[in-house]
């Protein structure tokens, strides 16, 4: 697959994560939807590009996303159905309407559910993946790295040398504090010192296939993905400064082609919510 090719198939499921994360946003905002709610907008293009990637070499990893994980869901395959139930309470949900956001959990996509506890998906993901050997994927925040038992866990997976892919989604953020006034390292520098092929990029597509299309899951990896969340670390607010938008971005560079692409899937997600909630 080409570059091109993959920066549009890439958009598919970035525009299906964003339009469907900004129908949770207005139910949020209208008190449809009442409890804690975490957004993924913004960062569509970490899940979205890698779970393409995975398409392409045919690898269907397992993944231990964390609380923000409706894009990972929806990246990579997820029934859209079952999410929309699961966020509205329904046991028809993928979680059976108990996990709500922060517990996606799908077993037609070995994608485990999280248990609030920020980056005990780490701890879960490499024991999975030491009793298995199989492929595994591992999303975590820049605040979530910064726990102590993130750091043993990366320790142990070099150590082991284990098939793991670490994804940091760093959106520069711990809820509201930044990560200047958090740490003065690096995700990269730390797994490198543990000895972990390490890399850092933007979330742009094509620095993630160049950086991600060979060799992976051949030992292990972490990449840091630099990204930017359009609302809030829980709820419906918004940050006031202006935000980079990846996806406005890459339908710019796309054309036509993308833009009708975007417009349609936004279409078919607005229906679909309407359609649920014509349910209710």
């Amino acid at each position: 697959m080409n570059i091109k090719t993959f920066q549009l198939e890439t958009l598919k499921r970035a525009s299906l994560c964003r339009h469907f994360e900004n129908e949770v946003y207005k139910r949020v905002k209208n008190k449809v939807i009442k409890f804690p709610v975490y957004l993924s907008a913004g960062q569509e293009y970490v899940s979205a590009s890698i779970a393409q990637l995975m398409k392409n070499k045919r690898i269907s990893p397992m993944l231990f996303g964390q609380h923000r994980g409706h894009s990972i869901y929806l990246s990579f395959g997820g029934n859209i159905d079952k999410l929309i139930n699961e966020l509205l309470g329904k046991k028809s949900g993928c979680s059976h309407g108990m996990g709500g956001s922060l517990g996606i959990h799908s077993k037609e996509i070995k994608m485990y559910g999280h248990d609030g506890f920020m980056g005990s998906n780490a701890c879960i993901g490499v024991g999975a993946c030491m009793s298995s050997n199989k492929p595994t994927i591992i999303f975590i925040g820049d605040a979530a790295v910064e726990e102590d038992y993130v750091l043993s866990s990366l320790s142990w997976v070099a150590k082991k040398k284990l098939p793991i892919l670490f994804v940091v989604e760093d959106n520069n953020f711990a809820v509201l504090t930044k990560k200047k006034d958090r740490r003065d390292w690096s995700a990269k520098d730390i797994a490198k010192a543990f000895k972990i092929q390490s890399f850092e990029t933007e979330d742009d597509p094509k620095n993630i296939f160049k950086v991600l299309e060979k060799k992976i899951f051949k030992k292990p990896q972490l990449i840091n993905i630099h990204t930017n969340r359009l609302y809030w670390h829980v709820g419906a607010g918004k940050d006031k400064e202006k935000i980079f938008d990846r996806l406005k971005k890459e339908i710019q560079i796309l054309g036509k082609a993308a833009k009708s692409i975007d417009w349609k899937i936004k279409k078919r997600i607005e229906k679909l919510w309407e359609k649920h909630l014509d349910k209710q």
